[in-house]
């Protein structure tokens, strides 16, 4: 396969809205994260707008807990006070969280439901790309399960159970089924099949910092 060079990368997020709230109290911030938005402030001065600055410029106090990729859309939560940023931290650390994201993936997947155990380390001459390896790699694990089939293509949930970067891109690609609109991962008619990356953080569910409840956030999916 002919693969056409990549076409230079152009920083151009989302203006509107501006910030998409799905709940704030005193000790979480929960909003909807857009395609194109990075979580934090990239190197370069003009990839200083993300998640992160547009919510300390509503809530100062408001402080980033976790990542999500820029091509990625859905559910994220920031910490409102050091208690919290502490308590959520832990969560994520000691993956008492739970994920569910959404994806449009090429082809027909074998089966209704899997798991992918495939660790994980970094590209380096092609970061920010990751790979598999089995010699240095840091486990990942991630379930999936289909959720409809289309004539070329199919919607899965996929239920990480690590966090490490890129780590659905990469187990889908190598499952056989890249992730529709993957400018990293995808080609050809993989690659052209959508306008952005088909992957959406659809729901978060962790525990409250205060009160400690199992509590759930979802953010509707834009495709």
């Amino acid at each position: 396969m002919i693969q056409r060079p990549p076409e230079p990368f152009v920083y151009a997020p989302p203006q509107e809205p501006f910030l998409e709230v799905l709940y704030a109290d005193e000790h979480l911030l929960v909003v909807d994260k857009p395609s194109g938005l990075l979580s934090v402030p990239g190197k370069a001065a003009e990839h200083s707008d993300c998640i992160e600055a547009r919510a300390q410029s509503l809530y100062p106090q408001a402080r980033i807990v976790h990542r999500l990729d820029m091509d990625t859309s859905g559910v994220m939560v920031l910490a409102m006070n050091a208690q919290a940023l502490r308590h959520l931290g832990l969560q994520f650390e000691r993956r008492k969280t739970a994920k569910m994201y959404i994806a449009d993936v090429w082809g027909e997947v074998d089966g209704d439901a899997g798991e992918i155990d495939l660790p994980l380390r970094c590209d380096w001459p092609n970061r920010p790309k990751q790979m598999v390896c089995h010699e240095h790699g840091r486990k990942a694990t991630t379930r999936w399960q289909v959720e409809s089939r289309q004539s070329l293509t199919t919607r899965v949930h996929l239920f990480p159970e690590t966090g490490r970067s890129h780590q659905l891109r990469v187990h889908m690609l190598n499952l056989g089924h890249p992730i529709l609109g993957d400018r990293f991962y995808a080609h050809g008619e993989a690659l052209d099949a959508a306008d952005r990356l088909r992957l959406h953080a659809d729901t978060l569910t962790l525990h409250h910092p205060d009160t400690g409840e199992r509590v759930t956030f979802q953010a509707p999916c834009p495709f």
